[in-house]
């Protein structure tokens, strides 16, 4: 048996490389269907007490720290009370809050116990009904879903 048949070029190496990099790549944006449920299942527990005009209920499911991170308007805040201020200050009464809606949702395995959540958000109401995009990260924490980052973007209105 030759020992050529066992020499690779740099160009082979990179490709191998570039395989297994892609395999991996796959591998992680799957994700259980038991998480991609209990993930589900936050998005919409959020939007029914939003539709009843319960903030409290809708901040339950976002990681009750000082190192909780919310970025919107171009502006980054930072820890649970604070974010939950914010709503309760954009948000005063139920015309305000209106109806909300979740669409479109892309969940990704980002480890074990973490999850990429991209999707649509409305928010129907008689005034000035809005819409954008939304990016989360959450992670499994003390055996539930919690989002520890919320990005939240306004569509422009035409």
């Amino acid at each position: 048996m030759s020992h050529a048949m066992f020499r690779f070029t740099t160009r082979d190496v990179l490709w191998l490389i570039l395989v297994a990099g892609l395999g991996s790549l796959l591998c992680a944006r799957q994700i259980r269907a038991d998480d991609r449920a209990e993930i589900e299942t936050v998005l919409s527990s959020q939007a029914a007490a939003w539709n009843r005009g319960d903030i409290d209920a809708f901040m339950e499911h976002y990681w009750k720290s000082d190192e909780l991170t919310f970025s919107s308007r171009g502006q980054t805040t930072r820890g649970w009370t604070r974010t939950k201020e914010n709503y309760e200050r954009r948000y005063p009464t139920r015309e305000q809050m209106g109806q909300l809606k979740f669409t479109q949702l892309e969940i990704t395995s980002l480890a074990d116990s973490a999850a990429l959540v991209l999707g649509r958000w409305q928010l129907m109401r008689e005034q000035s009904p809005v819409e954008g995009n939304f990016t989360l990260i959450l992670r499994r924490l003390d055996d539930k879903w919690v989002i520890i980052h919320d990005h939240t973007s306004r569509a422009d209105t035409p």
